[in-house]
């Protein structure tokens, strides 16, 4: 693990992780290459506390988060969940942590079974839990609708009867039925209307302050991460380009690529008005990525050493990390 990204009061370590998908060519399918989809990743995320996760579609978010779950199987790297290395736990051995270690889907229709009613979608997870008896599951399953905001008189129903907020709704109190530790939310809100989005950002942050739950927030939206996140990483082609306390990052970014995509937020004031830093040259593909730092082809900072190697993190002072050896050369206090 890159030194800065300690496991202070960590409820979850990544250190090296990687995934690489192979592509296959030809009549007989023969392996032509690989998509470094997840290129070496480390980061913390401590009790209690949220990390955003932010970038470019493409860059290899929501693979982060299905590799965490262990829904796609990491290459390289270690998982630690809880003090407990959970890398190269089968899925038998992953089924007892299935209950402290949930997710969030970006599509809130997909994600629930049309045919099942919304009683029984959140039942699955009371059962788990170990919740036998019917009467005491109905019973969770009215108080955990109250808890999401919805009225216990809709668990008859079935999902395309709710709206898409109501959707999500029901999605996390589907996650909050086993009564996690960890939640990734990918992408949740992205699928919403701009008013329905700041509805489930308020009620994850109520959730998080009323029963201590740990969030990897993957999102694509500044503001929102802003909003809810304690920590940041920024993420550019299957690596972390930057890594700081979500203030820091916000007032102090130091990475070009972070530095370009906080210029393209929108102000709500028209006096206030900035710049934008228009990246040029398109993303380069992950299948053949360039020598030294990825994001080399769109910097308007590039020199020498960006294309020689592959640059490491820089520390910049409190736990800010930024993979630029320009910082080097500018070391904070």
């Amino acid at each position: 693990m890159d030194k800065g990204i300690g496991p202070e009061n960590a409820v979850l370590q990544v250190s090296g992780l990687k995934k690489y998908f192979p592509v296959r060519r030809g009549f007989w399918g023969r392996t032509a290459g690989f998509l470094k989809a997840v290129d070496g990743v480390d980061f913390t995320i401590d009790q209690g506390r949220t990390l955003g996760l932010v970038g470019e579609s493409g860059c290899g978010k929501s693979t982060v988060g299905r590799l965490l779950l262990k829904l796609l199987l990491p290459d390289e790297g270690r998982i630690i969940f809880r003090d407990q290395d959970i890398s190269n736990f089968s899925e038998e051995a992953m089924n007892p942590l299935r209950k402290q270690m949930q997710i969030v889907f970006q599509d809130p229709f997909g994600s629930l079974n049309p045919r099942m009613t919304i009683s029984q979608s959140i039942e699955e997870g009371l059962r788990i839990s170990g919740i036998k008896g019917r009467s005491a599951r109905k019973e969770k399953v009215s108080e955990l609708l109250v808890t999401v905001g919805i009225s216990p008189d809709g668990a008859g129903r079935y999902p395309h009867e709710f709206s898409g907020g109501q959707r999500q709704r029901i999605g996390i109190a589907r996650a909050l039925s086993v009564e996690p530790t960890l939640i990734v939310c990918d992408e949740p809100v992205s699928a919403l209307d701009v008013s329905i989005q700041a509805q489930i950002i308020n009620l994850l942050k109520e959730l998080q302050e009323r029963l201590g739950l740990s969030y990897l927030f993957i999102a694509h939206d500044l503001n929102v991460v802003g909003y809810l996140s304690d920590a940041v990483a920024v993420m550019y082609l299957g690596q972390i380009m930057e890594y700081a306390q979500a203030d820091t990052l916000f007032t102090e970014p130091l990475h070009p690529y972070t530095q370009a995509l906080l210029s393209a937020i929108p102000f709500p004031s028209p006096d206030h008005r900035q710049k934008q830093q228009v990246l040029a040259g398109e993303v380069p593909s992950p299948i053949n990525p360039p020598r030294g730092c990825k994001f080399q082809g769109r910097c308007p900072k590039v020199a020498g050493p960006c294309r020689e190697e592959e640059i490491p993190f820089y520390p910049a002072g409190d736990g800010h990390l930024v993979r630029c050896w320009l910082v080097d050369l500018n070391p904070r206090p």
